[in-house]
């Protein structure tokens, strides 16, 4: 479950050659980072993220606020805590996020006028409109990450389980 680059080798004694370095890879050590599912998610994760960010970019989104824009797109207007609850989001973290997809032209927040205490999160023309642009990413994640979509699709039950049992 290594990290290994293309500068990076492991030797038959299972000594892995890093940056210069080389260090004892103990297959039976608890604590081995490369062992580690916390690492692996770690920097799948931000490796992830990294691939979306050139196809973000010229939409004005980032990784966070395409997630905001999914969830809209599928369903809209939503509430604050809707979209807390759905993006696993602390309201705290919410906020800033739909600020600046409002300031650039993208979400609007009113209170709802069947309950005041509610602040709805709906879409506007322009942020209708960038679904169009937004439709091309996934196939592009799928391209530049070269995987098959039943793999990503196995991938994604698996990572689906790990959250329900990490949150049981």
């Amino acid at each position: 479950m290594g990290d290994l680059t293309d500068t990076d080798h492991r030797d038959a004694a299972g000594e892995e050659s890093v940056g210069g370095g080389t260090v004892a890879l103990d297959a039976g050590d608890p604590l081995a980072l490369e062992r580690q599912v916390c690492f692996a998610l770690s920097v799948a994760s931000r490796s992830v993220v990294a691939v979306y960010r050139p196809l973000l970019e010229p939409m004005g989104l980032t990784h966070p606020q395409y997630l905001v824009m999914l969830a809209l797109w599928q369903r809209a207007p939503r509430s604050v805590k809707d979209l807390s609850a759905l993006l696993q989001l602390d309201p705290g973290t919410l906020s800033p996020l739909l600020k600046r997809l409002e300031a650039a032209g993208y979400v609007r927040r009113e209170r709802d006028p069947g309950d005041e205490r509610v602040l709805a999160v709906t879409l506007t023309e322009a942020g209708t409109a960038l679904r169009a642009r937004a439709e091309r990413v996934p196939a592009a994640v799928v391209a530049r990450l070269g995987m098959g979509l039943d793999e990503l699709q196995r991938l994604h039950e698996s990572l689906t389980r790990v959250i329900a049992a990490a949150r049981a």
